[in-house]
């Protein structure tokens, strides 16, 4: 397994993209409110990447998909389609997640979003989701390693009661969108490839209400839990720092991250 070691240099370059792409996100957020359609989203997002940023949206065309963002609903644990015709409620749950691509660089990230007034038990799960996400954050620095990511968020997903995806996974990132290594969200302290400084990857844990099993369905993309329960996710990119990670895709709302 090869896995790509970025100069400074390179990693400022992935600061720019990473930047674009939480900029999407904190764009999108007045939008999401019960009666769009995630297929208007993705139209308010490609608009923005292509004619503001003057960036390129990294899933059109990626592999057959047709859109600009993955927007997953309650159950859709992730690679939800937007449609026209898929109306969002009051009450719902919804996952989006977007790449920018900036002078040749990824930044890939993703965020939930509340519509309108939801239920205590899917805020809670939103919330728990995001510190899984913080928490395999914290455990990346030079000499950890992979399995101690997985560690630290299949502890708190299950310390709360809920499952992880194990189907899916984080994944290194750079002028390849997807490459190595892999980033599994479950593991053992200690266990698997060493971290070293210049590397980058994405940490993107999937948290389920119920069982951690998924079913794609006809489609090809639209990835579900097989019990129908809710599913969350967030997603970061990261840099690995002499002092740990350095969140390349950090929002303004998260004051605390980065400061290592």
């Amino acid at each position: 397994m090869k896995i790509s070691i970025k100069s400074e240099k390179e990693i400022n370059k992935m600061r720019v993209a990473g930047r674009l792409a939480a900029d999407v996100l904190e764009m999108i957020t007045p939008y999401v409110t019960p009666g769009i359609s995630t297929g208007e989203l993705d139209k308010i997002c490609y608009e923005y990447i292509v004619n503001v940023q003057n960036a390129i949206p990294a899933n059109v065309g990626y592999k057959g998909y047709e859109k600009t963002i993955c927007s997953s609903v309650n159950q859709v644990i992730c690679h939800g389609i937007p449609d026209n015709n898929k109306i969002l409620k009051n009450g719902d749950i919804l996952n989006i997640d977007v790449t920018v691509i900036k002078d040749g660089w990824h930044g890939d990230t993703s965020k939930m979003f509340l519509v309108g007034e939801c239920a205590p038990h899917n805020k809670r799960l939103v919330k728990v989701t995001q510190e899984c996400l913080y928490k395999g954050i914290d455990a990346v620095k030079p000499g950890a390693f992979f399995g101690d990511i997985g560690y630290a968020i299949q502890k708190h997903a299950e310390k709360n009661y809920y499952s992880v995806v194990e189907d899916y996974c984080g994944h290194g990132i750079g002028t390849v969108y997807h490459e190595e290594p892999q980033i599994l969200h479950f593991g053992k302290k200690g266990t698997g490839i060493k971290i070293q400084e210049g590397m980058c990857f994405t940490i993107e844990p999937m948290i389920n209400q119920g069982v951690k099993y998924s079913k794609t369905l006809r489609d090809g993309w639209t990835v579900e839990t097989k019990d129908g329960r809710n599913s969350a996710q967030w997603e970061h990119t990261i840099a690995v720092c002499k002092n740990g990670a350095e969140v390349l895709t950090k929002r303004n709302d998260e004051f605390d991250l980065n400061e290592n």
